[in-house]
């Protein structure tokens, strides 16, 4: 089994069943121990209802109640091939910032179409961001096939379809799967009312994509805080990109100042001589003082591309962003903007075109105001420089969060 999980995210019109395919993908893969299994069922019992996978994913008793899915869920299921951890995204429109959220972890993502209703509008808006966020490992799950009596020519015309929708938003689909997430076909194993189609299952699809390489990547450690240990000052973070080492040379971003790796902490571990990326660890730096929100990066140690490993030092961000909140936003009103452990504050300088993501058309150019639910491309101004990276090179310098007043506003990528 591989040693990295794939971060995979579900996305799809409320009701297309999301749920049902997660609880059927833990079913079918034994990833669902027995005392829970047993707890669903009386859950279902106590609401006099039949069991549903979908209450798998739906833990909170207010979903159970409401019978919708509220917020991201995180959990684990695992193939012979590695392990995945699958972020279940809410349709709701009002939950779509969540949506968001949740995408912007993801490595790949499965696009659920229930093929009884067709492509809806949460649909479109969730192939847009699919797009926007430049997910290239994509599925199609047509979904909940048994209602349209198995019907091949109902799924080709889906399938026409929605390869269409997401040409238009410059994704294209690995995979179009048809199967019934209630039944259990096509999900891990196969069944002869869709004997028509030859390609894979939902199980085999994930198996096939590629987990993203980020230990492959020059350096990336944000310093997220500083603890004194023994006299020592020790910075703690996350490697978000590249391989750590002890004697490492780096560069001190945004302020492009020198140090040099003398000591790697690890909680329990001793003589630690590297780290890869997704480890959590202490840092002991000789030659510069460390601080929250800087970022170590590669430095080469070639004369003249001293920069050649670092990220992009800018006061000025060039983004597409989704507006989360209810309230639109108008030209000049302060914002936080927030990339990894960076936090400074700043304003959106210019709205070059915003967007409805449902109908991926320009609402308006040069415009003055974001509205609710819309997308924009903007150029962000800061009050000092940080460092990022494009969103498609390293995900973690390349997304970022906007709030305004202690709250997020919305959310981004660097383009």
């Amino acid at each position: 089994m591989e040693e990295r999980s794939l971060h995979i995210v579900i996305v799809g019109h409320v009701d297309h069943g999301k749920s049902t395919l997660v609880g059927r993908l833990f079913h079918d893969t034994g990833s669902l121990p027995p005392e829970k299994l047993e707890e669903i069922k009386r859950v279902c019992a106590s609401m006099g209802r039949e069991f549903e996978f979908a209450y798998i994913m739906d833990n909170l008793e207010e979903e159970r109640q409401k019978n919708i899915t509220i917020d991201i869920a995180h959990t684990f299921f695992a193939t012979r091939k590695r392990r995945y951890v699958i972020i279940d995204a809410p349709g709701h429109k009002e939950f779509l910032k969540n949506m968001i959220s949740g995408t912007s972890q993801a490595e790949a993502a499965l696009l659920l179409v229930d093929v009884s209703r067709g492509i809806e509008e949460q649909t479109l808006r969730h192939c847009y961001i699919l797009g926007l966020l430049g997910i290239k490992q994509v599925a199609v799950i047509a979904n909940k096939m048994d209602l349209v009596g198995y019907s091949e020519k109902v799924f080709n015309e889906i399938k026409d379809r929605i390869t269409e929708v997401l040409a238009e938003r410059k994704v294209k689909p690995a995979y179009i799967i048809p199967i019934s997430a209630s039944k259990g076909e096509n999900v891990a194993n196969r069944t002869e009312r869709l004997s028509w189609y030859k390609g894979p299952t939902v199980l085999e699809s994930l198996d096939s994509f590629e987990t993203l390489k980020t230990e492959e990547k020059d350096l990336r450690f944000p310093v997220q805080d500083i603890y004194d240990i023994d006299g020592k000052a020790v910075a703690v973070g996350r490697v978000e990109a590249g391989v750590l080492r002890k004697g490492q040379n780096v560069i001190i971003m945004p302020q492009k100042k020198k140090a040099r790796i003398t000591e790697v902490k690890k909680y329990l571990q001793d003589n630690i001589s590297e780290v890869p990326a997704g480890d959590c660890i202490g840092i002991i730096v000789d030659g510069e003082k460390l601080e929250r929100g800087q970022v170590l990066a590669t430095d080469t140690g070639i004369q003249g591309q001293a920069d050649k490993g670092a990220a992009t030092i800018t006061d000025l961000i060039h983004a597409n962003i989704f507006w989360m909140v209810d309230k639109e936003y108008k030209l000049g009103i302060p914002v936080t903007f927030k990339c990894a452990t960076q936090e400074v504050r700043g304003k959106i300088e210019k709205i070059h075109r915003r967007f409805d993501p449902a109908s991926i058309k320009v609402v308006e150019s040069n415009a003055k105001t974001i509205k609710p639910a819309e997308v924009a491309e903007v150029d962000i101004r800061l009050e000092k420089p940080v460092a990022v990276d494009r969103f498609s090179d390293i995900p973690e310098l390349g997304r970022f969060v906007l709030e305004h007043a202690g709250h997020p506003v919305a959310g981004g990528i660097i383009i």
